[in-house]
């Protein structure tokens, strides 16, 4: 009898040590698998703020112009509807990229830019993304190569030369949208989020996008952005832009003007991408399940990636 238990106890023993060691082993493997946590904290002092990593690996900045007020036919866009200055950073070996969209004033255009051009940061588009706004505001689309603190510096004393917040306002997933975000979904075919009451979409490329031999994040803006701003009555004003190859460039606009969608603007957003990319901008106000129908329409005549 003894002679069993012992066995029994040598047994469980031997069982609890097996599980141990598995246990060790596992964390180990996962502590191996999992990414390093980057290291950005020189460039977030460099810009004066802090920065977000991205998914995808990027470190973005984003800089809503709170302190403008621009309407458009009647409606006051929240600056994360259309109103969004950002930046992102992204690891090249031992040096960094960056790129990124300053909404600017007709009256700080000409001292941003100069900052910047004496700076190395290169201007890569300046144009509208939409019309009839008042007061007029544009968008200067940025990029650079270099050390990422010496990019970040010179970002942020040009935006000095603006009136751009220091800070972005605290967020609220939970801000009343007036229409059901996930019908919205359904619709779409991906998943929204909200953002501080602006419903948002992020509909990647199926490729990759190659820059300088090098992946393109898409959190550096080349996935699709849908925006909807509640505007009353189960109705939301949309604007974003369709991230695009040459060949879907009139397909799309066929399928947005078909559902009573506005292009309000066609251009490139960078110099030398691959494959080569042109993004749309649009605009409407109607009922949001009726106009997520038109995005829909027109996301299908793209490669955009699946919902997975």
């Amino acid at each position: 009898m003894k002679s069993r238990m012992l066995s029994v106890f040598l047994s469980s023993v031997l069982l609890l040590s097996v599980i141990a060691v598995l246990q060790v082993r596992a964390q180990q493997s996962s502590q191996k698998s999992a990414p390093a946590p980057s290291n950005w904290k020189a460039v977030d002092d460099a810009m004066g703020r802090a920065g977000q990593d991205q998914p995808d690996g990027a470190h973005k900045y984003a800089m809503p112009r709170s302190d403008l007020k621009v309407t458009l036919d009647g409606v006051e866009l929240k600056a994360g509807f259309a109103l969004g200055s950002w930046a992102a950073f992204d690891k090249m070996g031992t040096q960094s990229e960056v790129m990124g969209d300053l909404v600017l004033t007709e009256a700080e255009i000409a001292p941003v830019m100069q900052k910047l051009a004496d700076s190395g940061i290169e201007i890569t588009g300046l144009h509208n993304h939409l019309i009839r706004t008042t007061p007029p505001v544009m968008y200067m689309h940025i990029g650079g190569h270099g050390d990422a603190a010496h990019l970040a510096s010179a970002i942020h004393d040009a935006l000095a030369l603006t009136k751009t917040p220091t800070s972005a306002p605290a967020a609220n997933p939970n801000a009343d949208l007036g229409f059901d975000g996930k019908q919205i979904d359904s619709v779409v075919g991906h998943q929204g989020k909200n953002n501080n009451g602006v419903y948002q979409f992020s509909v990647p490329r199926a490729e990759k996008i190659m820059e300088n031999g090098m992946t393109v994040p898409n959190s550096m803006g080349v996935a699709t952005a849908l925006n909807f701003q509640p505007t009353g009555s189960g109705k939301a004003a949309i604007t974003g832009d369709f991230v695009l190859t040459a060949k879907e460039v009139n397909p799309v606009i066929k399928a947005l003007r078909q559902n009573g969608i506005a292009v309000t603007a066609l251009h490139s957003h960078m110099l030398e991408e691959q494959p080569r990319l042109f993004f749309m901008h649009f605009w409407a106000n109607d009922d949001a399940t009726k106009l997520a129908r038109g995005l829909r329409a027109a996301l299908d005549q793209t490669n955009s990636a699946k919902e997975k």
